[in-house]
């Protein structure tokens, strides 16, 4: 099913093909993480990226409450933005040979994949309220904070740790 197809009709059908979007988004950053972990090379980003892993495994358990809660089956549709922007990730890792510039990559990769979190969760967040789905919200909101969280402790590591002052 395609966003702008037939299929979608009420917003129902737009909640459940959003929630299918992020599931599947969820699900490819469970994989990419792992490679992230693997290339930061400052200890600081290295544990963001653990501790972010496993977060991660927690909200596809909390996607999967939401599915059920709405009677659904947890199933994710193809979303070209997060491959498109893991596919980025890899490219610009795999051409950085500096460390602190790699993982500056790494975090600009990281904070894009936050930031599509982050919209996504809560335009949910906010139809859930709007048609009833009040426990469905309060499982998406417990996200869209770690995800808030997550994307500024990246910040932070990069402002104090990663990203290097001009030289003078």
């Amino acid at each position: 099913m395609g966003l702008f197809t037939k299929d979608i009709k009420t917003i129902d059908d737009l909640f459940l093909h959003v929630l299918q979007d992020i599931y599947y988004a969820e699900e490819q950053i469970l994989k990419a993480l792992p490679d992230m972990v693997e290339k930061a090379t400052n200890r600081d980003l290295t544990a963001a990226f653990k501790s972010h892993l496993e977060e991660t495994e927690r909200q596809v358990q909390r996607l999967k409450q939401a599915f059920e809660l709405i009677g659904e089956s947890p199933r994710g549709t193809a979303c070209p933005a997060i491959d498109g922007i893991i596919k980025e990730a890899k490219e610009i890792a795999g051409e950085v040979a500096e460390k602190k510039v790699l993982d500056a990559a790494l975090i600009t990769a990281a904070q894009a994949v936050e930031h599509y979190e982050i919209t996504r969760y809560g335009t949910l967040i906010a139809w859930a309220e709007q048609t009833g789905k009040d426990a469905v919200a309060k499982l998406l909101s417990t996200t869209l904070t770690e995800e808030k969280a997550a994307d500024k402790k990246l910040t932070t590591i990069a402002e104090r740790k990663v990203n290097q002052k001009p030289a003078h």
